[in-house]
């Protein structure tokens, strides 16, 4: 493969993320179980989440808020104000959350470093990104970072504009077909998906993928056995 940029989605690919989300939504729906069953809130938070998207964008921001506004549609507007309080911290401590970083991630782009210009190109809010970045001691192994609002075909080709390469020198490595994969593969780059054992629902299809520059892998060590040069021996 010709490939010169590796780029590195960051959420449940470097680190751990949407545990967290998925805990602070239980207890969400915990809260709110005297006006509805739990899987039913869950639901109505999902569709608000989603219709949010185009407002809020991705992020724990945009996931506080839109708890919020589920909870004043789920109790018709009676909800105390201490249950907004809660919410309101529950998004904090999210935001204050350690960083996790996921089994291999280290050794491998300590292993790729010097081979490849290193990315990271995820999606969601600004200051929250850089922060867990900072966080993860990992800023130092990438020569950009690109956090977009969203991962289109034409996002990616502003990334490759901007990177100065042609797609098919970009390999793109994340935990979802949807927004890692896809839309890389359409525009002639690469692309590695590593799955992770929680995913966002939104973030979920239902899809069989052949192609020449897709790799699948299980966990995000094998990738060093196709990007790494072979080393004979003496």
């Amino acid at each position: 493969m010709p490939i010169e940029v590796i780029a590195f989605d960051a959420d449940d690919t470097l680190w751990v993320n949407e545990p967290y989300f998925q805990e602070t939504e239980r207890r969400f729906c915990e809260l709110l179980e005297d006006y509805l069953p739990q899987h039913t809130v869950s639901r109505e938070l999902l569709q608000t989440e989603i219709a949010n998207l185009r407002l809020y964008g991705f992020g724990v921001k945009s996931f506080m808020l839109s708890m919020i506004e589920t909870a004043i549609q789920v109790s018709e507007g009676t909800l105390g104000i201490r249950v907004i309080e809660k919410i309101i911290q529950e998004g904090k401590s999210m935001l204050d959350h350690p960083i996790e970083l996921l089994d291999g991630v280290e050794t491998l782009l300590e292993q790729l470093k010097g081979h490849y210009r290193l990315v990271v190109a995820t999606k969601g809010d600004l200051l929250d990104q850089e922060r867990k970045l900072k966080k993860s001691g990992l800023e130092h192994f990438f020569h950009h970072i690109e956090i977009m609002s969203d991962k289109q075909e034409a996002d990616y080709e502003k990334l490759i504009r901007h990177l100065d390469i042609q797609p098919d020198q970009f390999l793109m490595i994340g935990n979802s077909l949807k927004s890692d994969v896809l839309p890389v593969l359409n525009i002639g780059g690469h692309g590695c998906h590593v799955p992770y054992h929680t995913t966002w629902e939104h973030e979920k299809i239902d899809f069989h993928l052949e192609h020449p520059n897709f790799r699948a892998v299980e966990t995000i060590a094998e990738v060093s056995a196709f990007l790494l040069p072979r080393i004979e021996p003496a």
